[in-house]
């Protein structure tokens, strides 16, 4: 990896000095940042206006197959962009080798490309927040040694490899076991908010695959919601795995009264199939330890008790 390529296509900035400390940290490790002009483009809570980030998504059917694609940020403002997007031209890129990451908001591009065309993307860091995070006293936070060693195997060896020890307590019946089957998803947020479009994966497409769900500053609550919705669309049931990253940032109330995370995902557990685990503790999200996780490829998870391997190669 060579040469990272940024893109903002979402929201602006927080701050002026993140996209600046990470873009710095990026070239210390000896890597060229191209089109870093993006970072500071701002139109209301947008990072430019809707045509200026349409043009820069669009150009991405012209990059340089060696050059790894990098979001600013999440935030909102993709989800405009979808009916206007060169689905086919970007696939093509893909094909010849480009390889696009990012998380979040960015969800939505994901799946819209997958649904489109079925190409693969990648579910990962994003430059402010994993390469520039901002302590509170506003100073550079290194990034992640995780996060950074599992994305630079995803994009120089198109590969994931990885062993979570985490104790699983929504197994059912089916205790221990091996499965395949395409990995996908993303944001619960964005992903929900797709249901009915058509940029949504069908059910076709993503029967007997691997659903990886993460979120941000969502009550326990919301997330069950969100996961009902899921699941009466028939979307968790038509799954071979459902694995949960990190659900971070919210708190809980005294009129809780015991409800948790835990509570939520244990009232959709019961009502799935007993064949499709739900597994926890997969390191993704807004969180710094993640991995890079390849949305539409094939993957393999063996799992038990006490956690799972989650491989992929593409």
């Amino acid at each position: 990896m060579k040469q990272i390529h940024l893109i903002a296509p979402s929201g602006a900035s927080l701050d002026t000095r993140s996209p600046l400390i990470g873009i710095e940290w990026l070239k210390k490790q000896g890597i060229e940042v191209l089109n870093t002009a993006c970072v500071d483009r701002v139109d209301q809570r947008f990072a430019g206006s809707d045509a200026e980030r349409l043009a820069e998504i669009n150009q991405l059917a012209e990059l340089s197959p060696e050059v790894a694609v990098i979001a600013m940020r999440g935030g909102y403002g993709l989800h405009r962009l979808l009916p206007d997007i060169r689905w086919g031209a970007i696939a093509n890129a893909i094909k010849s080798g480009l390889q696009i990451c990012g998380h979040s908001d960015f969800t939505v591009f994901q799946l819209g490309l997958l649904t489109k065309t079925g190409a693969v993307t990648l579910a990962g860091p994003m430059l402010n927040f994993d390469f520039a995070c901002q302590g509170e006293q506003g100073k550079g936070i290194t990034p992640n040694e995780f996060m950074w060693t599992h994305f630079q195997k995803a994009v120089n060896e198109r590969k994931l490899d990885c062993t979570i020890q985490t104790e699983q307590t929504f197994l059912k019946k089916t205790a221990r076991g091996n499965l395949s089957g395409m990995l996908w998803g993303g944001n619960l947020t964005v992903l929900a908010g797709l249901v009915g479009t058509p940029y949504m994966p069908s059910a076709q497409q993503t029967q007997g695959g691997i659903l990886f769900l993460e979120d941000v500053n969502e009550h326990p609550y919301r997330i069950e919601r969100m996961l009902m919705q899921l699941l009466d669309a028939g979307i968790l049931s038509n799954q071979s795995a459902i694995l949960l990253g990190g659900f971070s940032a919210y708190r809980l109330y005294d009129n809780d009264r015991g409800y948790t995370l835990e509570s939520a995902v244990e009232a959709i557990s019961r009502r799935l199939p007993n064949n499709v685990p739900v597994l926890t503790g997969l390191p993704f999200g807004h969180q710094a330890e993640k991995l890079t996780l390849p949305v539409g490829a094939q993957a393999h998870i063996q799992y038990d008790a006490s956690g799972f391997t989650i491989q992929s190669q593409w």
